[in-house]
């Protein structure tokens, strides 16, 4: 057996598991969500699911062949890209919207950036932020309708909790997922049975996720349209895509900071990010934004958190003491 070290671009994980490996857990951990979410909407959200995937690992596909590269769509990381973006689409969204969507994930801000481990901010959430500026009427409409009724018609919990108050919502259905919303992000708890999959796995740790659901609860708490409402709170982040965000995408491997202290306080820039969105801003999510802004904040966060190699205080105390 080789005695060299092998060096390659991140992700980096301590552990014996291969990226594909890691990836085929977090595709696991999305199951849940995914199922339900085409449970709540229909076949459609297979559909977009699907024809999502399918967009992602062509266009990586094709991205390698073009350019004369090592085949990548082995790494499964194409397959987590597409999955993660169609669950961040409204059912109603056009399957050539969601396919646009994807190509400027994978071709944009993966691979012209050289691929897994090059690129600056999460794939899915880049493809789903151009989606919001290029297409937003389709991207923010939730109305649904399955055999001819209409299930969901109107806004989301959140724009309702905005711009009519705390009572126009159901807490509890918010919590389950009969609500409108993206194919994904309904269902709190089957997103935590998810998240419980990916620490059990060893895939991500409570650092990010819990750092950016607690700032993000402190600071509605204290800055929210109901202020010091605990009903409030949950109803906040049970709404939206925080859950999905704070699980699945904040705490992206390539995109996040790789230092403990680094991974706490880059989850606090994405609770007060997404806590000044939602207070403050004209939409009545923000995670998306929040977490795109904090990836840019990376290589300062690692700058200013990376610790002090052994020793090495110590040498500078002794030339102090000199």
């Amino acid at each position: 057996m080789s005695e060299n070290y092998q060096v390659s671009s991140a992700p980096h994980v301590r552990a014996k598991d291969s990226t594909s490996r890691v990836m085929l857990y977090v595709i696991i951990a999305l199951l849940p969500a995914s199922l339900f979410g085409i449970y709540n909407f229909g076949i459609r959200a297979l559909f977009l699911i699907l024809i999502t995937i399918a967009s992602c690992v062509a266009s990586e596909w094709i991205f390698d062949k073009i350019v004369h590269k090592k085949n990548t769509i082995g790494d499964l990381s194409a397959v987590v890209t597409g999955l993660l973006l169609a669950l961040n689409f409204p059912v109603s969204l056009p399957w050539w919207e969601a396919v646009i969507g994807a190509v400027f994930a994978i071709v944009i801000v993966k691979m012209m950036f050289g691929g897994l481990g090059q690129n600056f901010m999460n794939p899915a959430l880049g493809g789903r932020c151009f989606l919001l500026i290029a297409f937003a009427a389709d991207m923010t409409n939730f109305n649904v309708t399955k055999n001819g009724v209409d299930v969901y018609t109107g806004a989301t919990p959140l724009a309702l909790i905005r711009n009519e108050g705390l009572s126009s919502v159901n807490v509890m259905d918010m919590l389950t997922g009969k609500i409108a919303g993206t194919i994904g992000e309904t269902s709190v708890i089957a997103i935590l049975i998810g998240a419980i999959i990916l620490i059990l796995c060893g895939v991500i740790n409570l650092r990010i996720p819990a750092s950016y659901i607690i700032t993000f609860a402190i600071f509605v708490f204290l800055f929210g349209a109901e202020r010091f409402d605990i009903t409030y709170v949950v109803a906040e982040l049970c709404g939206g895509g925080l859950m999905l965000g704070a699980f699945f995408m904040a705490t992206d491997y390539v995109t996040s900071p790789i230092t403990p202290r680094g991974q706490i306080l880059f989850g606090i820039c994405c609770g007060i990010l997404t806590g000044l969105f939602r207070c403050f801003g004209a939409n009545a999510e923000g995670v998306s934004f929040a977490i795109i802004l904090s990836n840019l904040l990376v290589p300062l966060i690692e700058k200013i958190t990376v610790p002090n190699a052994f020793g090495v205080v110590k040498v500078k105390e002794a030339k102090k003491n000199e």
